[in-house]
């Protein structure tokens, strides 16, 4: 190991690293469509590449020489830290069988400020590895060691650990390989399979059509011998016994040898086989007492066969053998047992082809039957066993017999199997071979088992491995099937939330029970099952989940993205209204348009290949991710003509435009029209931004399939009103005046509604405000300078929150802006949003228009209604 003395960076002390924050993106993010931790990394000196720490690579290299070449992307300057902690980390996870190839590491705008995004298989294991490349940097700066074989065994035993077992491993890949989706429920073996109403579930092998009765019976195996010598199957004759006195009693009455094992076990567990004489049988009932209840069978000569059978087929067999070494007339027992364990297809657990052979006490006394101790020195050829039972999990062989079962003895499995009621079995008979009947030889059925190992099918120790899991998904969907709902994906600057809940009427309205998420929480079939601002992931998969959902609308909100990536791995139809400059930017590294036009395209960029992305084609940040969609594309625009939507009709594709008084959908020479006027939320067409919302719903639901009758039925009885679509411009009658509530926050949305209202008679507009202090300074101030030249009387309110800004500074702000504004004739400042309301609606004569832009979404709403409805009673 290199010595401090030869690495001269080591003396320079200002050279360090840090890693300030990790995120998992469990799903499509704005790097990859992979799974990967994003870590934000800081290094000092700023600028400083690694080329400037002479020594550092060959110092690195020293302790980890499969590091990799250390380079950096495009754009990114210099080799720095950053660069080095990506490579490690992604080797790292290589080196310990993960099977990870994605990693990438991106300059911020702050001078020593890096993004590390590396990809992982199993989120622990990618965490500890970016840990272990963390210390192993700090240690090369410090010239300290650093054992790199040992993180790597570290990583391997905890990758081991974490994924997924082969048995339950087989079944993911095969759905997989069908374009099914799937997620991990447990960090066990339970693993759902499609969405919403499409979904399945198994647990290791066991389906959830698999009753708890028929996972009894295969426990019982004195129950399960009784019901299959009623259906016609050998069975070997034995029963129940209490004590090592009733054992001994019944081996006799059905004559020895036999076989001695709990009545309710798994995987060879407390199992003897071929019991000849009263000693033999006291040790092996102490031996299957441990287990629980004692049953004694008859013994029957021949090799151990596992039989898989599936739904109504057998789809596997295999001939498994007890765990056995062969002597050289050299080495002892247990020297010889060393040497096959060595074999690295054998681990200590399911992970391996094959499992390590126990030399344990049960070993011991199965050398004593044949007179042999651990130390022995078997002669040449000698065949040693070491168990009784053949079990993989104990050490045994199993060799593929599959092409070799003779059909009626696969027609006495599957009738076994149907017996007791496993949709999946494991059925163990004991016969000479199964190349003839069972009734043909001194063969049966021994026991049958739920959820069965699939390793020994999977990677048989000899003979030809067999794709069990794809056996097992063609039963769990049939052809052409993919456990899929249809998932809408929706997001822009303004607009979704409306957008997302008038596509979901839609769905409704075409008879599908639908799961909504939005900035108001959670539906299912109309009903609220979560609160708050659920626009993020975790909401998205949570609706997945619901057993009553036939399809999905996500609102899809920037954060979710950031934190999480998407909650799906891809949709059928994504959805993006507009890209505008108020959202957020400036956090997160998002600084400008494009940035917040890249990561929105997320959605774009997983649509399904059959699916749709509908596009503003007038915004041209959002017409530019046509070309990233996977599927293909509808766009919408006001202006039929406009150049984007006139291209895109000629070359045959869908758009959807207004065309005078209707809104139009269009293919080649095929078109829909649905009038304006039955579509009450754009009233009569007057509000501009809702056309566009209603397009955008529109086009989705033409993408995802739905009637045009349904979607007639759905724009007509979608009402915008604080149930339908709270403060997304709800309109209200209060004593002659109109009162409209919207939750509009950036500058485009004031641009928007100014629009709307300005198509709206009135004889004294006013306007009730206040800005969100997550915003940048520009963008609050620009709020008040559109709105004070659009209304004579400006209140002003400041948020119960005030999202890290200091007391008045978001007021202060809103003020600036109005100094831009030449109309505002009356300017006002109340303290509290309720207040505010009540004083505006104080002022309102009939005629007059007030806009009130609410913060506390739901109790303003409620408290605007509480306002209109005593105002009634007041008049009536």
């Amino acid at each position: 190991m290199p010595s401090t003395d030869d690495n001269s960076f080591v003396q320079a002390r200002d050279n360090t690293m840090h890693i300030s924050r990790v995120r998992a993106l469990r799903g499509p993010n704005l790097w990859s469509r992979h799974t990967a931790l994003e870590a934000i990394v800081s290094c000092a000196p700023p600028e400083r590449s690694i080329v400037e720490l002479p020594g550092f690579e060959i110092a690195v290299r020293a302790r980890f020489p499969t590091i990799g070449t250390l380079r950096s992307g495009p754009n990114t300057g210099p080799v720095a830290l950053a660069h080095v902690l990506e490579s490690a980390a992604l080797a790292l996870q290589a080196q310990a069988g993960c099977p990870v190839t994605f990693s990438r590491t991106a300059a911020t705008l702050e001078p020593g400020i890096y993004q590390v995004v590396v990809g992982y298989s199993e989120e622990a294991v990618g965490r500890r590895a970016l840990a272990l490349a963390e210390a192993l940097i700090l240690a090369t700066l410090q010239g300290q060691p650093f054992d790199v074989e040992a993180a790597i065994a570290e990583l391997r035993t905890l990758d081991e650990d974490e994924r997924l077992g082969p048995s339950t491993g087989c079944i993911v890949d095969a759905a997989v390989a069908r374009g099914i989706p799937y997620r991990r429920l447990t960090r066990g073996s339970m693993v759902q399979f499609g969405w919403g109403s499409q979904q399945r579930r198994i647990q290791a092998a066991e389906l959830d059509a698999t009753s708890a009765v028929s996972e009894s019976i295969a426990q019982d195996k004195d129950l399960t011998k009784k019901l299959l010598h009623a259906a016609g199957v050998p069975v070997p004759h034995g029963r129940p016994v209490a004590s090592a006195d009733e054992a001994w009693a019944v081996a006799q009455q059905i004559g020895l040898p036999v076989v001695v094992k709990p009545q309710d076990g798994n995987q060879g567990k407390g199992v003897t086989v071929n019991i000849t004489d009263r000693a033999h049988l006291d040790g092996a009932f102490a031996t299957a007492a441990e287990y629980g209840e004692v049953m004694v069978e008859q013994y029957l000569p021949g090799s151990d066969f596992r039989l898989l059978v599936v739904g109504d087929k057998l789809v596997a067999a295999s001939r498994r053998d007890p765990p056995q070494v062969t002597g050289d007339g050299e080495h002892t027992v247990r020297e010889l047992v060393d040497m096959v364990n060595a074999d690295p297809r054998r681990g200590d657990g399911h992970a391996t082809a094959l499992t390590k052979i126990r030399f344990d006490d049960i070993a011991v006394a199965r050398l004593g039957v044949q007179g042999l101790e651990p130390d022995s020195v078997p002669k040449k050829g000698q065949r040693v066993i070491l168990r009784n039972n053949a079990n993989l999990s104990t050490g045994g062989t199993a060799t593929d017999v599959t092409d070799d079962v003779h059909p009626d003895i696969a027609a006495q499995a599957v009738a076994a199997a149907q017996m007791v009621g496993l949709d999946i079995c494991g059925v163990d008979l004991v016969s000479e071979t199964v190349l003839k009947p069972l009734e043909q030889q001194r063969g049966g059925i021994v026991e049958v088992n739920a959820a069965p190992g699939l390793r020994m099918h999977l990677s048989p120790s000899y003979g030809k491995a067999r794709n069990v899991g794809q056996a097992i998904v063609e039963t769990l969907y049939g052809a052409g099937e993919d456990g899929r709902i249809p998932v809408v994906a929706v997001t822009g600057t303004n607009g979704k939330t409306t957008t997302t809940r008038l596509i979901a009427h839609l769905f409704t309205a075409a008879g599908l029970r639908v799961g909504m998420t939005n900035t108001d929480g959670v539906y299912v079939e109309g009903r609220q099952i979560d609160s708050g601002d659920c626009s993020g992931p975790r909401s998205a998969r949570n609706v997945l989940m619901h057993p009553d959902v036939d399809a999905a609308v996500f609102e899809t909100a920037r954060g979710g993205m950031l934190r999480e990536g998407l909650g799906y791995d891809q949709c059928q139809v994504a959805v993006v209204t507009n890209i505008g400059a108020g959202d957020h930017l400036g956090l997160n590294y998002i600084t400008t348009v494009e940035d917040l036009a890249v990561l929105k395209r997320v959605i774009v960029q997983n649509v399904a290949t059959s699916g749709y992305a509908v596009l503003n084609a007038a915004d041209p940040n959002v017409a530019a991710m046509a070309a990233t969609c996977p599927g293909q594309v509808i766009f919408f625009a006001a202006d039929r003509h406009h150049p984007v939507m006139a291209t895109h009709r000629a070359q045959g594709r869908r758009t959807v435009h207004v065309d005078g008084e209707h809104l139009v959908a269009a293919v080649g020479s095929w078109r829909e029209t649905i009038a304006l006027r039955d579509i009450p939320i754009t009233r009569g067409g007057t509000v501009g931004f809702q056309v566009e919302n209603a397009m955008a719903s529109v086009a989705a639901a033409w993408a995802a399939g739905l009637s045009w009758d349904a979607v007639r039925r759905g724009l007509a009885s979608f009402a915008n009103d604080a149930d339908n679509a709270p403060g997304r411009f709800n309109v209200m009658d209060y004593r002659g005046a109109t009162v409209i509530a919207d939750y509009g926050h950036n500058p485009d949305a004031m641009r928007a509604l100014v629009a709307a209202v300005d198509a709206m008679p009135a004889q004294r507009r006013s306007v009730v405000i206040s800005g969100a202090g997550d915003r940048r300074d520009e963008d609050i101030r620009e709020q008040t300078a559109i709105l004070g030249n659009a209304f004579d009387h400006v209140i002003l309110y400041q948020d119960a929150c005030q999202r890290g800004r200091a007391d008045g500074e978001v007021l202060a702000l809103l003020r600036q802006g109005l100094v831009e504004a030449s109309r505002a004739r009356q300017v006002e400042e109340i303290h509290g949003e309720f207040k505010a309301i009540d004083h505006a609606l104080a002022q309102l004569q009939p005629g007059d228009l007030c806009l009130v832009l609410v913060d506390q979404v739901e109790e303003a709403l409620g408290h605007l209604a509480r306002c209109v409805e005593e105002a009634a009673a007041v008049s009536a």
